[in-house]
């Protein structure tokens, strides 16, 4: 299901630390970087936050410039983004600033911590996920039901962990403080666990008085039929390339992108590639690579159209070339319409044969965008 795009957002001191452990709150940020979190914060439909920090910091969580939060009611969206809160035991403070203040609240907990909040007389709009906490239900919920396209999450550190652990974070807006906490006891960002394999992407850095910036976003792909973030980076990375086909009145327009399992690109290419009238995007693609690379069985092929499984031009259609590379993860936007072959069914071909195949149909239209003048 479409998830809403994910943004953590952190300091930290040079140890990795989220705080100390004296009753004040231990500030990181320069005042520059406090007024760019506000920025973000006016960007976004929605802020999430623990009941951790709602219980350590007691927040208020708003857009505090009067200029940014008329700017969203110009553009038809409410003054404040909507607040959520994430808790197992509904276990609240109803007083906290939290509730008293800004926009919309909503609350996701379990069957259990629902009674106990509607209980405690919570002002906001309580969310049972079942009997244990579901990240990917929650932001299903909040993207169908909400209408949230973009969630700014601010912490806590567990929660950050749990994130990225699911490969369910988009981006990590990471600040580094220049101080030291040094005391085991402290909140630190990211708790131990099994986190997703492979580096992540450095985007951008940028210098805020005595603080740095910097902006990462995942890599590695998911792992079977479940989507991860990464997943819709490189597909977006597919479509890119299909829009960079020279266009044909007798053939799709399609990107391709192969990626090992730790996230790092093996290989590209989209139809028609370097004059080729006949060429597809992913045989172009596993054509620059070795069919002995060891990595290519734990790759994922992201292709803004299903892969062929049938083609008229050549003898192999792609489905094919994906197997005998010994790929067993596709990621695709787009089932193949019936313009040029009827009931074309690459996606079957696969699963039948042991690929697990993900369909991203929020990237559909992205993909048929450069197929706009194809009848059907």
């Amino acid at each position: 299901m479409p998830y809403p795009y994910v943004l953590l957002s952190a300091a930290v001191s040079l140890d990795g630390y989220l705080d100390d452990t004296t009753p004040e709150r231990l500030l990181l940020s320069s005042p520059a970087d406090f007024d760019r979190v506000d920025e973000v914060r006016a960007s976004v439909d929605a802020i999430l936050i623990g009941a951790g920090t709602i219980r350590a910091d007691n927040p208020r969580l708003l857009v505090n410039s009067p200029d940014r939060r008329a700017a969203r009611v110009a553009a038809g969206r409410p003054e404040y983004p909507l607040k959520v809160t994430v808790s197992g035991s509904g276990d609240l403070d109803p007083e906290a600033r939290f509730w008293h203040s800004g926009g919309e609240k909503v609350v996701y907990t379990t069957e259990v911590g629902a009674a106990r909040a509607r209980a405690l007389g919570i002002a906001a709009d309580v969310v049972p996920l079942g009997a244990e906490l579901d990240w990917r239900r929650l932001l299903t919920h909040l993207h169908d039901e909400r209408g949230v396209r973009r969630l700014m999450v601010e912490g806590g550190g567990t929660i950050h962990t749990q994130l990225l652990r699911q490969g369910l974070a988009d981006e990590l807006q990471l600040v580094l403080a220049p101080l030291f906490v040094g005391d085991p006891d402290a909140p630190r960002l990211f708790g131990p666990g099994a986190y997703q394999g492979g580096r992540l992407r450095l985007t951008g850095t940028r210098r805020i008085e005595d603080v740095v910036l910097m902006h990462y976003e995942p890599t590695a792909p998911g792992t079977g039929t479940l989507p991860a973030a990464a997943d819709r980076h490189w597909l977006a990375l597919a479509c890119e390339l299909a829009a960079q086909c020279p266009p044909s009145d007798t053939a799709f327009s399609v990107g391709a992108v192969v990626v090992a399992a730790d996230g790092t690109e093996l290989a590209r290419g989209h139809s028609r590639e370097a004059g080729d009238p006949q060429v597809h995007a992913e045989e172009a693609a596993l054509a620059k690579l070795d069919p002995a690379d060891p990595r290519l069985a734990g790759a994922t092929v992201y292709s803004s159209l299903e892969p062929c499984a049938v083609r008229s031009s050549r003898p192999t259609p792609c489905a094919r070339l994906i197997l005998d590379a010994g790929v067993r993860r596709v990621v695709t936007a787009w089932r193949e319409p019936d313009t040029f072959v009827t009931a074309a069914d690459g996606s079957g071909l696969l699963a039948a044969r042991g690929v697990d195949v993900v369909v991203l149909p929020e990237y559909a239209e992205r993909a048929q965008e450069p197929n706009r003048h194809l009848p059907g």
